[in-house]
């Protein structure tokens, strides 16, 4: 069952052998589980099912873990219930532990700056794509490339697998916008500021020529020198180049990019609901994570300069 399971969530759900590694670990914690008490899956109750959170809470692993570990069982038994495997989920109605909230990273504004302007001002070095031979810094070309791979992920606040996904035809540079697919396959338009629109026009003015010739990589928007469609991994590693030369001293990941991005925009006097279409959050709670941000540094402050505040 458990093979057909795993095929479904590659075939169906179209996950990344990495997630699909993850569920069969989370898996494999559940069979040892259930090996331990002498179980069979289909002998499961709810209150078999509690127990594994607190056997899982009695192995040192944090909350958070416990509850991804958690939910994957859950999702196997949605599985066998449609399959007519399971007369009922045994977690339907379980709770994870309490995980504490950890407020995002981000990066101030004048280290975006220095980031996402280094591929335009600083030449030498060498930057590559993984799997792919390193160019030089200096290539017109990929300079242009990464350049717009930075300023298209500050000024539009997108995952970096919207961004990996976004075809040519996605853009609409004169009204400075773009469409990007999120979760849920929901669409959204985001915005091309100045820089962003500035650093593409550069771009795609080299882009031809480049593209391999299938019809993905003709179609799509940011290319690794392969001339295929860059993936997640190709912008990370992109990224990381860029950043042990801007020597920020952080860990900074595509996603720092779009913490960054909420949390100015509402350090500057932006709506909060109108940051939660920007960034395509199903539920306003998910986008209020960046208001504790901004208190948190405005603590800082207060606590750094007032004269009683100590």
């Amino acid at each position: 069952m458990r093979d057909d399971y795993f095929a479904w969530l590659e075939a169906v759900r179209n996950l990344s052998p990495r997630t699909l590694a993850s569920y069969r670990r989370d898996l494999q914690k559940y069979g040892e589980y259930l090996a331990a008490r002498t179980l069979a899956e289909e002998a499961v109750t709810a209150a078999d099912a509690r127990g594994f959170v607190g056997w899982l809470g009695r192995q040192g692993l944090s909350p958070r873990s416990v509850n991804r570990i958690v939910s994957g069982v859950r999702g196997y038994y949605r599985f066998r219930e449609r399959r007519g495997r399971a007369a009922a989920n045994p977690f339907a109605e379980v709770r994870g532990l309490r995980a504490p909230k950890r407020l995002p990273s981000f990066l101030f504004e004048d280290e975006m700056a220095r980031l996402v302007e280094l591929p335009e001002t600083a030449a030498g070095g060498t930057v590559a794509d993984r799997g792919a031979p390193s160019r030089r810094a200096d290539d017109p070309f990929w300079r242009a490339r990464d350049h717009a791979v930075l300023e298209v992920l500050y000024s539009t606040g997108c995952r970096v697998s919207e961004l990996v996904a976004l075809d040519l035809k996605d853009l609409d540079l004169g009204t400075g916008t773009a469409r990007v697919t999120g979760k849920g396959d929901r669409e959204r338009n985001v915005f091309l500021g100045g820089s962003a629109l500035a650093a593409l026009r550069e771009y795609l003015g080299q882009r031809t020529g480049h593209a391999a010739a299938d019809p993905d990589s003709l179609a799509a928007l940011f290319l690794n020198q392969r001339g295929r469609r860059i993936t997640d991994r190709g912008v990370r590693f992109i990224l990381s180049g860029w950043l042990a030369r801007a020597g920020l001293g952080k860990r900074v990941t595509p996603h720092t990019f779009r913490h960054s991005f909420a949390t100015h925009l509402l350090d500057r006097g932006a709506d909060i609901r109108a940051v939660q279409e920007l960034l395509g959050h199903a539920s306003l709670s998910t986008t209020q994570v960046y208001t504790h941000v901004g208190l948190d540094r405005l603590k800082k402050v207060y606590r750094r300069a007032h004269p009683h505040a100590s």
